[in-house]
């Protein structure tokens, strides 16, 4: 599968950020609910490593994640969770062992049917979709890692993946908040960084989004409030949309507040 790859260029990409990074600066909060660096590539290795037991077998990934949902079942935050699993496990030698994770994982996902159905901590998932969700987060975290940084990421095409996951999900963002699913979706109209043209669903002038890809998918992401972009949204389901879209799976989670996720100016 080419989101394979996609995927691993993604994590080759925010390695290539933090290669020069002290062992210190691994402990430093970002501004994604004060998570640090360590905190990010630990959640990141972690669910790159279920992705793979997935592909191993149903009952590799239950074995793995079981106790953890459990735990989270009764009370315990998924940082929590993840320290054990982590054992110790920080800043360049996490570095590496996530490193050496994704590759592994791109490595096994670019031999499996994309329509094979594997399990996950919610409903299962077509491997297909699985990997472009591997590509999602690593991208979706690793933003909040660029901005602490204060480095501009360069983007490149591989952002259709999160952006046509984002369309994909327009419905979601309703039915996780318990509401009604408006009719129809949305256009949606963007512009990858190559400069290459790409459009979803019918024609729409009094329903649309436009603008780039990348704040597209910052905005279906949450690491950004689409008040902090330059998409244009027209029409009320557009705009219902925007101020809350949400592509990740698990319970409502609301975007960050306008201004509040931003480059640090170094």
């Amino acid at each position: 599968m080419k989101q394979a790859q996609d995927f691993l260029d993604e994590s080759l990409a925010l390695a290539d950020l933090l290669a020069p990074l002290p062992e210190a600066g691994f402990a430093t909060p970002t501004l994604f609910k004060q998570w640090t660096v360590n905190d990010i590539l630990g959640h990141l290795h972690l669910f790159n490593v279920a992705a793979l037991r997935s592909v191993d077998s149903d009952e590799a990934f239950q074995a793995m994640m079981v106790p953890i949902v459990n735990g989270m079942m009764q009370g315990r935050s998924l940082l929590q969770m993840q320290g054990p699993w982590l054992n110790g496990l920080q800043g360049r030698a996490l570095l590496e062992a996530w490193r050496q994770g994704s590759e592994d994982t791109a490595a096994a996902f670019r031999q499996v049917d994309p329509k094979r159905r594997l399990k996950w901590a919610g409903p299962d998932m077509s491997a297909l979709s699985s990997i472009t969700a591997r590509q999602m987060e690593t991208w979706a975290h690793g933003q909040a890692v660029f901005d602490v940084l204060g480095v501009q990421r360069l983007e490149a095409d591989r952002i259709r993946n999160i952006a046509h996951l984002g369309v994909s999900t327009f419905g979601w963002t309703f039915m996780v908040r318990g509401l009604p699913v408006p009719q129809p979706a949305p256009r949606v109209m963007l512009t990858g960084p190559s400069g290459a043209e790409w459009a979803w669903n019918d024609e729409q002038p009094d329903n649309l989004v436009r603008g780039s890809a990348v704040d597209f998918a910052r905005v279906v992401t949450q690491t950004r409030n689409v008040a902090d972009t330059d998409l244009v949204v027209q029409g009320e389901t557009a705009t219902r949309w925007m101020a809350m879209a949400q592509c990740f799976a698990g319970a409502p989670e609301n975007p960050p507040a306008p201004g509040t996720r931003h480059a640090v100016k170094r």
